[in-house]
C-alpha cells in the first residue's frame, strides 16, 4: 500500500520514499519485461501494421502507395465477401448447434460413472491430439464414397452421401469432424466445473427421490451456467476465426461452399497477393472480435464478483 505523505514533508524526503518503493518492486518489472516485449513485437506492432496496411496498396517491388478508403470499397464490392460473412455464420451456427452441446454431455455423464472414470477422461480427449494432417487423411477416407460411413449406409439399404462434393453436407460434415476432434477439451473443463459441485446437494436430492435427469437439471446445469454462458462466448470468438480445414480439405469448396471470411483474407493475401485488401478485412474482423471480447471480459467480472 501507498504510505500517505506527511503534511509538509521535504521534497527530496518524497523523492527517497518513492524511489524506495521503485527498488522494492524492480525486480518484478524487470521479471515482466521479456513477457511484455514479446507481447508488443508479436501482438500490438502486427495489429498496428494491419490497420496501417490497410490503407495502403502493398507492393513489395515498387513501394507502398497510399489508397484511402479504396480497400474498404473493394471489400463492400466484392460479392466473395459476403458469400464468405454467410458462410461464417452458417459455420458458426452448425458449431454451436452441433458442437456446443456435446462436451457439456459428455462431461455430465461421465461424472455419472461410477467405474472406469478415468479410463473414459483419457479416451474422450485422445483425439484431440491427433495431428492435423493425421485427422484430414483419416476423414476423408470415412467420407469416401467407399469408405467406411456410406459403406454401413450402403449395408442398412440408404443411398450414398457425397460429403466432401455436395454443397448441402460440404460444411456440415467439416463440423462433424471437428467437433470429434475438439470436444476433449471442453469436455474436461466441463466436467472440472461439474465434479467440484458439493456432492451433498447430489445425496439430499436422492433422498428426496429425486432421479438422475431431475439432479442434472435442477443441480448440474445451474450449477455450471456461468461458464456454459463464457464458453459460449469463447467459441463465437473461435469459429468466426475457422479457415482451417476448410482450406485442407475443401479449398473453400465446392462452388465456394465452404468459403469462410477467414479463408478469404487468407485467398487475398496469399493466392492473390492483396495484403491491402487482406489488411482491411482483417481489421473488420478485429473491430468484431473485440466487441465480443470485451463481452466476456465484462462476464467474467460479473462472475468473479457472484464468487
Amino acid at each position: 500500500m501507498n504510505q500517505p505523505v506527511a503534511v509538509g514533508e521535504p521534497l527530496d524526503t518524497q523523492v527517497q520514499r518513492k524511489a524506495g518503493r521503485w527498488k522494492k518492486h524492480i525486480s518484478g518489472y524487470l521479471f515482466l519485461l521479456p513477457a511484455a516485449i514479446i507481447f508488443i513485437l508479436f501482438l500490438w506492432v502486427p495489429i498496428t501494421k494491419g490497420i496501417i496496411y490497410s490503407f495502403y496498396s502493398i507492393d513489395f517491388v515498387k513501394g507502398n502507395e497510399f489508397v484511402g478508403l479504396e480497400n474498404y470499397k473493394t471489400i463492400f464490392n466484392d460479392p466473395d465477401v459476403w458469400i464468405g460473412v454467410k458462410n461464417t455464420l452458417y459455420y458458426m451456427f452448425l458449431c454451436l448447434v452441433i458442437g456446443f452441446w456435446v462436451p457439456i454431455l459428455f462431461a455430465i455423464a461421465i461424472s455419472e460413472l461410477r467405474r472406469f472414470q478415468g479410463f473414459v477422461r483419457v479416451a474422450a480427449y485422445l483425439p484431440n491430439v491427433i495431428p492435423a494432417v493425421v485427422l484430414y487423411g483419416l476423414w476423408r477416407w470415412f467420407y469416401d464414397p467407399v469408405g467406411p460411413i456410406n459403406g454401413l449406409l450402403t449395408q442398412t439399404g440408404s443411398d450414398q452421401i457425397a460429403f466432401l462434393t455436395n454443397r448441402s453436407w460440404s460444411m456440415i460434415s467439416l463440423v462433424i469432424m471437428e467437433t470429434w476432434q475438439q470436444f476433449g477439451s471442453g469436455m474436461l473443463i466441463y466436467l472440472a466445473a461439474v465434479l467440484s459441485i458439493p456432492r451433498d446437494w447430489y445425496e439430499a436430492a436422492e433422498i428426496d427421490g429425486a432421479g438422475i435427469f431431475r439432479r442434472i437439471w435442477h443441480i448440474t446445469l445451474p450449477s455450471i451456467r456461468g461458464l456454459v454462458l463464457l464458453l459460449f462466448l469463447l467459441q463465437l470468438i473461435a469459429t468466426t476465426q475457422g479457415f482451417q480445414s476448410q482450406l485442407a480439405l475443401l479449398d473453400g469448396g465446392p462452388n465456394k461452399a465452404t468459403l469462410t471470411y477467414s479463408l478469404l483474407i487468407v485467398k487475398y493475401a496469399f493466392t492473390r497477393l492483396d495484403y491491402g485488401v487482406a489488411s482491411a478485412l482483417g481489421v473488420l474482423m478485429f473491430l468484431v472480435l473485440g466487441g465480443l471480447a470485451l463481452l466476456q471480459f465484462k462476464l467474467n467480472n460479473k462472475e468473479a464478483g457472484k464468487s
